[in-house]
Formats: C-alpha cells, structure tokens, sequence
C-alpha cells in the first residue's frame, strides 16, 4: 500500500477513536462527533428549513392523531427521554424522513396510501428508528472525518491535493459511508417492528406498507408508459426493499418474541382521521382538470395541449411535450413599471426576436418569439406571468410552435364557474354497497381515464381487488 493511502487511514482511525460514543439501541460504541444536545440542536435549525419548504398541512385534528400515534412509539423507543415532534406535511409527494433529535415528518401524500392506523405506526416507527440508532448523526460524522482526514493529511502530503490524491479520498470516503444505505434501512425496520409490538401493533404492519409503496412504483410504471416518460423512483422509505424481500421478513420476524395476542388495527379510526383530507395539489399551488390549469388563489386559468404532460410545482408549472421534444414553464413575479413588450425584451437579452404587443382575453401582454423558442409575458392584479416555450431544435420548435402559441393566448382571468372548479382534491369516505365496483366508482371520478386503478391503490386493492359491502372505501372528488 502505498505510503500516502496509508498516512491517510491513519488519520482517519485516529479521528475515528476519538469520536466514539454508546449507541443508545445496540449499546456498542459508535462513532460520531456531536453531543445529544448537538444532535437537537442541529434538528431544530434543519426543522426550520423543512417547514418553510413545505409547510404544516393546515388540519390540527390529523396533525394531533398523528402526533399521538408517534409519542406512543416514541415513548415505547430506545430514546423514549428525547423531546418527539411528528408533523404531516402538506405535499402530495409520498415520503416520511426523519432529522437528527426527535423530529419525524410524514406527508399528506403517503397518508392517502394507507389504510390503518398500524400501517401508520409502520411508517412512524421506521423513523423514529433512524433517530433512536442516530443514523443521521453517525452518516454526518462519517462525511466530516472524511472531509477532516484529508484536510489534516494533506498539510503533511501535499501529494493528496493533486488529482489522484483526491480520487483516493473520494474512494475513501465512499467506501466509509457506503454502509449507511441498505443497513440502516434494515435496523429501523427491526426497531420498527419492534415498537410496533411494544406498543400492541401487529409488526406485519411493516411488511404491508412496503407492499403499498411498492405498489404505487408498479402503477407509477403503467401511467408512465401511457405518458412517454420515465418511471418515477421511489427513493425514500422502504425504497430498499424489493417486493418479497428476505431480509426484511427477517427483521421484521425478529420481533415475534415480543408476543401481541390482539393487535391493534385501527382501520375505521385511521381512515376517519384522513376523511377530507387535500389529495394531489392543494390550493397554493392551483389544481388541473383535465387539461385546464387553474388557480383559485392568483384567480388564473390556461389550458395545455393535448398529450403534453403537466407538473405542478410548488414555484412553477412546467408542461413537457411528447418525446419531450418541448416544454413551457409557467412562472409569476411582482409586476414592473414598464410595459408587456419592454419587459418581454428584457427577457430576451440582445437576442435577435420579434416582439408582438397584444390584448390576451382582456389583458395586457406581449409574445417575444426567438429562432427555438417563445414567451409570453401577460399582466393581471399586479403579476407578470411569464409563459416560456422551449424546444430542443428548430425543427421541434416548428412542430410545437402553434401548441405553445394557443397556450399564451389561452391565459385569463378565472371565471366564477371555474373558481368553483378549481379546488383542491379531497378524500371522502364512503361505505361500499353491493355491487359497488371501482369501476363503477370511477365514472365520475376527476382522477381521468386511470381513476379505476387509483382507487385500487389508495384502498389497498390493487391490481385486481374489489370493494366488499359494508367495507369503508376512498374516493377522491
């Protein structure tokens, strides 16, 4: 081994021993370089981050349930002394993280997935597993003495900061962290099954939310190949897993000395709980009908064009062509002082452009059209919407040109029969009745042409099952 490898893993070992700590679940000694009282510190500051981010999902009675459910496990917990804090959040998107110090996020998003109060207890425990083995502090730890070790050794080795030298340290540093992906995973699904049980929790519950996860991937997959797109990664919770997974079921089973003669369920309470509850986008963000977008809160509405697929971001709305050739982003700022056609060329820079002054729907605008793209920019209640239009050559450009084009030209004011239309998706509760069927539920669901299989999901039904009579289902309307 040559000498600098080995000056530099010196370093690393010796900070290592000097970093060491009693894990709080195995009782071994780990290594990490903060304080308990660090850890919580560094928890609140992040805490901060996420909910201006994303936001507290605006209903106290689902946030207190929640928050109940979570203290239960969190008392039951290796750290039952830390001071939990379990907040939903207002995204559609399906996750649950949790931060150093006790602070354990779940989405709205994956709330709509589950259906019993154990498979929310699954989801809890597996965070309040991270934090109880301090996964996040000791990944920390393990990127700084990384980053320590080559600073220190260098000074010493001018040698590591050349390329190679660099190289090795990212060698290094990948192999020390690359133990705290699949292993972590596991550990907080066995301290998770092991909460669950000491708080009379069926642990299976934590087989059958990676079963739900793993569903929506294969769902995920078939609307994706009906839009010409990529499949979207699951990359958070159980993201691990595969489907039949060994290792888990191990873990899991682990926890069948801890013995549950009745555990508890919870179907009915939960899905109250979620009766009501925003599905999809909520209303800062506007909703889609369809092909329609539209805005209740900025009072806005524009149409796409077929078979553009549209994503409705926290801060824009971008809309992709097929073979995604093209693609238009919507975007809002603080009205200027200067007029459509002069804020249009400011966008434009010195470009060589065409700048068209023109009356959209009753409203100030102007169109600024360039060799591969198009914006436009139009004016209402002190905004400046900005509607660009890009293609990847100009012959795509060509081919999209009249699809962004009517897009501008359809922006305008809402009306009072969209306002009506444009809010929020929400879950209702509903009792099944014989010969009640999800395709019959989804005639006139809003859900679009996969309504059927969406309503198998979020019940827990998917591919192939069907409502029983009497049985509590969602719907979305």
């Amino acid at each position: 081994m040559p000498s600098v490898t080995k000056l530099f893993l010196a370093f690393m070992v010796l900070l290592a021993a000097t970093g060491c700590a009693q894990n709080p679940v195995s009782g071994r000694q780990d290594f990490v370089m903060m304080s308990e009282a660090q850890e919580i510190s560094v928890g609140r500051r992040a805490d901060a981050d996420v909910l201006k981010q994303y936001h507290a999902y605006e209903s106290p009675a689902l946030q207190d349930y929640v928050d109940s459910v979570g203290q239960e496990l969190a008392r039951k917990s290796h750290r039952g002394n830390l001071n939990y804090r379990f907040t939903v959040l207002d995204t559609p998107e399906v996750n649950a993280f949790a931060l150093p110090g006790g602070y354990v996020y779940i989405t709205r998003g994956i709330l709509a997935y589950l259906n019993s109060e154990a498979e929310l207890a699954a989801v809890l425990g597996h965070e309040i597993g991270h934090v109880t083995a301090r996964h996040g502090v000791r990944q920390q730890s393990a990127a700084q003495v990384a980053d320590i070790g080559l600073a220190v050794a260098s000074i010493f080795v001018p040698q590591l900061n050349s390329g190679a030298g660099q190289n090795l340290a990212n060698i290094l540093g990948g192999a020390l962290l690359s133990g705290y992906g699949r292993e972590h995973e596991l550990e907080a699904d066995r301290l998770g099954a092991e909460y669950l049980a000491r708080t009379e929790y069926d642990p299976q519950a934590m087989i059958r939310v990676v079963g739900v996860l793993k569903n929506q991937e294969l769902f995920d997959a078939e609307i994706a190949k009906q839009e010409g797109r990529e499949p979207r990664r699951y990359h958070g919770l159980f993201a691990t897993h595969p489907d039949n997974d060994t290792r888990l079921q191990q873990v899991v089973g682990e926890s069948g000395h801890l013995a549950v003669a009745n555990p508890k369920e919870g179907y009915a309470k939960f899905l109250q709980q979620i009766d009501g509850m925003t599905f999809s986008e909520g209303a800062g963000q506007g909703v889609l009908r369809g092909n329609k977008f539209m805005h209740a809160e900025l009072g806005i509405a524009l149409n796409f064009p077929q078979g553009w697929r549209v994503l409705n971001l926290p801060d824009k709305l971008i809309t992709i062509g097929p073979q995604s050739e093209a693609a238009m982003q919507l975007t809002t700022e603080k009205q200027p002082s200067i007029s459509p056609a002069s804020f249009a060329r400011r966008l434009a820079g010195n470009a060589d452009s065409q700048i068209e002054s023109l009356d959209i729907n009753g409203l100030p605008a102007a169109i600024i059209t360039l060799p591969s793209a198009m914006a436009g920019v139009i004016y209402l209640d002190q905004h400046a919407y900005v509607i660009q239009g890009k293609a990847k050559s100009r012959a795509a450009f060509t081919a999209s040109r009249n699809d962004m084009l009517e897009t501008i030209r359809s922006f305008h004011a809402l009306s009072t029969a969209e306002r009506k239309q444009a809010k929020p998706l929400v879950i209702k509760l509903i009792t099944a009745r014989a010969g009640d069927s999800y395709a019959k539920l989804a005639r006139h669901s809003p859900l679009g042409k996969s309504a059927e299989n969406y309503l198998r999901l979020i019940n827990g039904g998917y591919p192939d099952g069907e409502p029983k009579p009497g049985q509590y289902v969602k719907i979305v309307e």
